[in-house]
C-alpha cells in the first residue's frame, strides 16, 4: 500500500464559455496523486482529514470509484478548502485559495499505517498551514524512521507562503527524512537551492519536472537520466505534478534502490502526465491508456 497525506480541496476551474464561469472539480496535490495512483492499479491509501459537506462527499467519492483505501481519512465539520486556478494561454495554471477554518488544516497524527504501508508521499498545501503541517511533518518523520520510501512533492503555493525564509529552512530540516524529492522547475527556482545541496541532505534522488522539456533526475551515486515529455494538444496542467508523482511511486515503492531502471520510470511518467494534460482539471490516465499491464 503507498499512502498519499495532504489535503482534499475544490478547484474552481475557469471555463471558456460562458466567460467567468467556473467548474468545481476535485483537487489538491495529495488527492490528485492519491486519485492517479488508483486508476494506474496501485494499491493507495489516502490520509487526511475531509468535510463532511457537500463537496466533501464527492471528493471521497471520486477516491472511491478509484480503489483509493479511505480508512485513513479523518472527518470534520469544517468546509472544505477551494482554489481557483487561473490559466495561462501555454495552459499552466497560477493559484488562489480559500483556506481560512477549512477541514484539511485539522489534521491531526494519526496512529501507525497499516502493516502494509510501502511508502509515504506528501506535498503542497499541506506542508504550509497549521496545524495540519506540524501533524503531516510529524507523520514523515515517524515513518521514514520506519524505512518506509518517502516522497516528497513541494509544489510551492507563494500566496499561502508568509514566510518564504521560513519555510525555506523548514523544507532543508525535511530532507534527511525524504526518499525521492520531486520538483518543477518554478518549485527550484523559488526555493533558490541546489541539486547537490539537496542531495547531500539526504534524498536519494532529486526528480525535475521541465514542462515541454521533460523530466530530469539527480541520484545520490551521481548519476543522472532524462526522458522527452510526449507531444499532445494541452488543454491545462493541472494534476500533470501529481500524475508524475503517482508514477513514480507505483515504479519505485517495493523496487530494489539499487536495481532502479530511471530512464524507464521518467518515460512512464512522463507519458501519464502527457494524458492528464489532455484533459480540463486533474483526470489522470488509467492503466489501460498506458497501454501498459502495470
Amino acid at each position: 500500500m503507498i499512502v498519499v497525506g495532504g489535503e482534499a480541496l475544490i478547484d474552481l476551474v475557469p471555463l471558456a464559455e460562458p466567460p467567468g464561469a467556473l467548474l468545481p472539480r476535485p483537487g489538491g496535490g495529495p488527492y490528485n496523486t492519491a486519485l492517479a495512483l488508483g486508476r494506474l492499479g496501485a494499491g493507495a491509501a489516502f490520509c487526511s482529514r475531509v468535510s463532511r459537506d457537500g463537496f466533501g462527499e464527492v471528493l471521497l467519492a471520486g477516491l472511491r470509484a478509484a480503489g483509493v483505501d479511505l480508512s485513513l481519512v479523518q472527518r470534520g465539520p469544517e468546509p472544505t478548502t477551494l482554489a481557483v486556478p487561473s490559466l495561462a494561454p501555454d495552459g499552466s495554471a497560477a493559484y488562489g485559495f480559500y483556506v481560512e477554518g477549512t477541514a484539511d488544516r485539522l489534521f491531526t497524527l494519526p496512529p501507525a499505517l497499516p502493516p502494509g504501508a510501502r511508502a509515504l508521499a506528501l506535498g503542497t498545501c499541506s506542508l504550509v498551514l497549521e496545524p495540519g503541517a506540524g501533524a503531516y511533518e510529524a507523520l514523515l518523520r515517524r515513518e521514514s524512521g520506519r524505512g518506509l520510501l518517502t516522497l516528497l512533492d513541494p509544489n510551492i503555493r507563494p500566496a499561502l507562503i508568509a514566510d518564504p525564509a521560513g519555510y525555506r529552512e523548514r523544507f532543508l530540516a525535511r530532507l534527511p527524512y525524504v526518499s525521492v524529492l520531486k520538483l518543477s522547475e518554478e518549485d527550484a527556482d523559488w526555493l533558490g537551492g541546489r541539486v547537490g545541496d539537496w542531495l547531500a541532505a539526504g534524498p536519494s534522488a532529486v526528480v525535475l519536472t521541465r514542462g515541454a522539456a521533460g523530466l530530469t533526475v539527480w541520484t545520490a551515486d551521481g548519476a543522472e537520466y532524462g526522458a522527452a515529455a510526449r507531444p499532445v494538444e494541452v488543454v491545462d496542467t493541472i494534476g500533470a505534478g501529481d500524475t508524475v508523482n503517482a508514477a513514480l511511486l507505483h515504479r519505485l515503492a517495493g523496487a530494489d534502490p539499487a536495481a532502479v531502471d530511471w530512464p524507464d520510470v521518467l518515460a512512464y511518467a512522463a507519458h501519464a502526465a502527457a494524458l492528464t494534460c489532455t484533459r480540463a482539471g486533474c483526470e489522470p490516465p488509467y492503466t489501460a491508456e498506458l497501454g501498459l499491464s502495470r
